[in-house]
């Protein structure tokens, strides 16, 4: 009798192992944010080149946080950051001549973001449905935007960056609440850098297209 009273139900523990994983996930993905502006501000002189080489930089650093998952929490948190201000370096040109041209799309875009990360978010976090295909899915979808965004370079298609764009929303709300989805079912803590770096790219990602759309750029 005072067994049943004194110990938590099972569930406890991986309940409020989800809890933390939560927490913790997001704060990582506040921080990588904090660190990608802070990029953004730093680059916003740079070239081209250096944009490039800087995007290389951030794709090793995503790997190589593949690599130290398994090895060193600490290193993959610092590899986390260096990705987040790597990225920011990357988008650092595109972001200052949109401040200078159109802020307001900034602005615009960045609202809908936190709305349609919120919504997808949410319906990821909250279904009981096992999303794993439409993770499936969502990957070979991203593949053929890749290759629909690499004909848009050398064939003209009226409205094809709008398209793009909305594909491409379509395509982020799916692998958004997967994401959320893979948040809520894990209970490994050490998975939390991991599921933050997708997050953001979810994040950026969606930002960026919306940024395209409310421009009205056919970039």
């Amino acid at each position: 009798m005072t067994d049943l009273v004194t110990r938590p139900p099972a569930e406890a523990t991986p309940r409020a192992q989800t809890h933390t994983l939560f927490a913790q996930t997001m704060g990582y993905v506040a921080a990588t944010a904090a660190l990608f502006a802070l990029g953004a501000y730093l680059g916003r002189d740079l070239s081209g080149g250096v944009g490039i080489v800087a995007f290389l930089a951030a794709l090793g650093t995503l790997i190589g946080m593949q690599y130290a998952s398994s090895r060193s929490v600490q290193l993959t948190v610092g590899l986390l950051g260096a990705f987040g201000l790597l990225l920011g370096l990357t988008v650092a040109p595109t972001f200052a001549y949109y401040a200078g041209m159109d802020p307001q799309a900034l602005w615009q875009a960045g609202g809908a973001t936190a709305l349609f990360i919120a919504g997808f978010g949410a319906a990821g976090y909250a279904t009981r449905r096992d999303l794993t295909a439409l993770s499936r899915i969502g990957f070979w979808a991203l593949v053929g935007l890749i290759g629909f965004g690499i004909v848009l370079i050398f064939l003209q298609i009226p409205h094809g960056a709008l398209i793009y764009s909305i594909l491409g929303l379509v395509i982020f709300a799916a692998l958004t609440a997967v994401d959320f989805q893979r948040l809520r079912n894990s209970t490994d803590i050490s998975a939390a850098p991991l599921l933050a770096a997708s997050i953001f790219l979810d994040i950026l990602n969606v930002f960026q297209f919306f940024l395209q759309i409310l421009s009205g750029e056919e970039v």
